[in-house]
């Protein structure tokens, strides 16, 4: 697809594109270019009406029947069925649950359980020094807690740490889309460099769900975790989600076990027995009114192919990526702006990162003109692109007013360089 240079060709573009029709599936503020969805879905029309359902009738009127009589219980599985698909795995292997953190402690203690049976002489954990602070934060926590050796590694090290871990190597736990830079993994080579070693790999897809095509099952993956509020558009807080190879469901003990866990949580056992199936990933009462959210969010998806969802997605980072080049006068030191994102589609998720010195307070400035994207430390001036309701004019517009804030020194105000709670 040829990159537009005009606000005509982006109208071409959008007159031509197969999924223009979603747009009208989410309530989107008027004068608004919303280039954060990377960090909260916009909100799909659907939710609205399912939430004064859940809450003025199920809630209101149903009480506590509404477990029952408005499928409450088996929540975390219809919303889980409809995340498989886009993720590409069965049912049967993912369930919606708690917060990506929670979720990652759960598998990460699982798999290295599942590798201290097979050889306790697996000890070694590779993560990747510049990944969402989260999970490095699990990871460490586990390393120190059962005794295990932690290797962080820049992104471009990680194939070769995972080589010199060689027959001691547990765990291989990382992030498919950066969330600073958008550069991803290729998620199938690292899965198999990893399984040829004997390791199991943990996916964190908080970036890529949504967005792209995963294809866990394709790739032979382990386990993987998610994120309900990013481009699954779930809603602040919407919970997460799991994934557990078939293969390796049955000899998980995972360590934060509660009753809805349990394989027959209603009969109230003193001694805990996990259920046979994902739902072992279950522990306590899932946030009901956050879960049916997410669970109308999904059907934004609905009718979607996720191959026209990435080529529209490249089309778009594409095109936003040689628009601001042209807007800030190229990236270099003359301008002052530098490209944290691959120039190859292949190799970047659905966002494109510049960097700046006043990054934050440029984006600041972009906000107040109603361009919202974000900021991320030191010098990230971040802008995702969610497939599903952005059109090429708003890459077009977007690029503009980021020509008129550079030019123009809109963002040198105390207003703008005055650092909020969350950038």
């Amino acid at each position: 697809m040829p990159t537009p240079t005009t606000r005509e060709d982006c109208a071409a573009l959008d007159a031509a594109d197969p999924l223009a029709f979603a747009r009208e599936r989410f309530e989107l503020p008027p004068a608004v270019i919303y280039l954060d969805g990377n960090s909260l879905g916009a909100m799909p029309r659907a939710v609205a009406p399912r939430m004064r359902e859940a809450v003025e009738r199920e809630w209101a009127h149903g009480l506590i029947r509404s477990w029952n009589d408005a499928g409450w219980y088996t929540a975390p599985q219809r919303a889980a069925a409809k995340i498989a698909r886009l993720i590409g795995a069965a049912p049967d292997e993912v369930i919606v649950t708690d917060s990506i953190s929670v979720n990652l402690f759960k598998l990460m203690a699982g798999a290295i359980g599942i590798q201290r049976r097979r050889d306790p002489a697996r000890t070694v954990i590779v993560a990747e020094r510049g990944n969402f602070p989260t999970d490095v934060y699990v990871d460490a926590s586990l390393a120190r807690l059962l005794g295990m050796e932690l290797v962080c590694v820049e992104q471009a090290e990680v194939p070769a740490a995972i080589d010199r871990a060689g027959e001691r190597l547990a765990v291989v736990q990382l992030t498919q889309v950066n969330y600073r830079s958008g550069r991803t993994y290729d998620l199938p080579a690292i899965t198999a460099q990893t399984h040829a070693l004997g390791g199991l790999v943990i996916w964190d897809l908080a970036h890529s769900a949504g967005a792209l095509p995963v294809g866990l099952s394709d790739a032979g993956a382990d386990f993987a975790v998610g994120c309900g509020y990013k481009y699954l558009n779930g809603g602040p807080g919407a919970p997460a989600f799991a994934f557990v190879a078939r293969r390796w469901i049955a000899g998980l003990e995972q360590p934060l076990v509660g009753w809805h866990g349990h394989a027959a949580p209603f009969d109230f056992e003193h001694e805990f027995r996990p259920a046979p199936g994902i739902e072992r990933l279950l522990c306590g009462t899932e946030p009901q009114l956050s879960l049916l959210a997410l669970e109308a969010a999904l059907d934004a998806f609905d009718g979607v192919g996720l191959q026209a969802l990435r080529a529209k997605s490249v089309a778009m980072t594409e095109a936003f990526t040689a628009l601001a080049e042209r807007a800030v006068g190229g990236f270099g030191a003359g301008s002052g702006f530098g490209l944290a994102s691959p120039r190859d589609a292949a190799q970047r998720g659905s966002q494109v990162s510049l960097t700046h010195p006043q990054g934050y307070a440029i984006v600041q400035a972009l906000i107040a003109r109603g361009v919202i994207g974000d900021f991320r430390a030191p010098d990230i001036l971040r802008f995702g692109f969610a497939p599903l309701y952005l059109r090429f004019v708003d890459v077009f517009d977007a690029a503009q007013a980021l020509h008129e804030v550079v030019a123009q020194r809109l963002w040198d105000r105390p207003e703008f360089l005055a650092r909020k709670a969350v950038t």
